[in-house]
């Protein structure tokens, strides 16, 4: 009777291990949106859903340590960037990245408005209270082809020169494109894919484009098809994540206001799929991979 009891504990057990736990260390969130209709100031009212004490509280409590924020206008960024007191409280390092989008007319126009050249060029030169601004983007393009657009050929080529990053919401004909109007064919450009393959790029399709770029880098926001059971990575994804380590990044994409309500739950699965990780693979897409592209201090536990 006794062995009989031993052996289903035995079972339990293996059973147990075989459910990771979560991941428990902090949180890069690399797209992040601070857009106009959540609020871009600190009082509270009917048109201010998500002020910031409010923002900054759902990243503290989420163990998000630093963003990269873009917003539309960039006034969204500019106010996290100048909100020193309250982030540093809060623990949270802001990336400011400067958005192509004053409205949201731009969304489909951007590449081929000079005016866009004008508005990037004056932030680059204003800067932050966070810091100098570290890349372009989030920006769309919704046809492959706009990506040799004069504007876009132009801002590839100007990130390039500068060393500021790119976050790209493409399919994977316009990261070809895109990649081919920089100086370097794309060798030197830091260019992050935001949605990695939202459009349904297959897995091997993205491992391609990562060995032919070497800092060609994959956000895995709204990136339907990355889990499957128990909210876990489907196989050739997390064969992917694994054998690109150093190129994957997560984030929150809160472009509408829902998405600041479901902060909470978004970094639930992240932190659920990341626990089925090896924990040295884990770190370094929840965090590492982030903090060492733009030089964040690791925090302090």
């Amino acid at each position: 009777m006794w062995r009989a009891v031993a052996s289903l504990g035995l079972l339990i057990g293996a059973g147990s291990a075989a459910v990771a736990a979560d991941y428990r260390g902090p949180l890069f969130d690399a797209h992040l949106h601070y857009n106009n209709e959540a609020c871009t100031h600190d009082t509270p009212a009917p048109g201010c859903p998500h002020p910031m004490a409010d923002v900054l509280d759902r990243m503290q409590r989420n163990g998000v340590r630093a963003v990269v924020a873009n917003s539309r206008p960039n006034d969204g960024t500019k106010a996290l960037a100048s909100a020193r007191e309250q982030t540093r409280k809060a623990g949270v390092a802001v990336v400011p990245f400067v958005r192509l989008y004053r409205d949201r007319a731009d969304y489909n126009n951007w590449f081929r408005d000079p005016t866009i050249v004008d508005m990037v060029n004056a932030e680059l030169k204003q800067g932050t209270p966070a810091g100098p601004y570290r890349g372009l983007g989030e920006f769309h393009l919704y046809d492959s082809a706009n990506a040799n657009g004069p504007v876009a050929r132009q801002l590839m080529a100007l990130a390039e020169e500068k060393d500021l990053a790119i976050l790209a919401h493409v399919d994977d004909a316009a990261i070809d494109l895109l990649m081919a109007n920089t100086p370097s064919k794309g060798q030197k450009s830091l260019l992050i894919w935001a949605h990695t393959g939202i459009g349904g790029t297959p897995a091997p399709r993205v491992d391609e484009l990562f060995a032919r770029y070497p800092r060609l880098m994959g956000e895995l926001s709204y990136r339907p098809g990355l889990t499957c059971t128990d909210g876990q990575l489907c196989p050739e994804w997390r064969a992917l994540l694994l054998k690109y380590p150093d190129r994957f990044l997560i984030g929150s994409d809160t472009w509408i206001n829902q998405r600041w309500q479901h902060y909470d739950e978004l970094m639930k699965g992240y932190r659920t799929w990341l626990g089925g990780l090896p924990a040295n693979v884990a770190r370094r897409i929840a965090w590492d991979n982030g903090a060492k592209l733009f030089g964040v201090a690791t925090p302090k536990p």
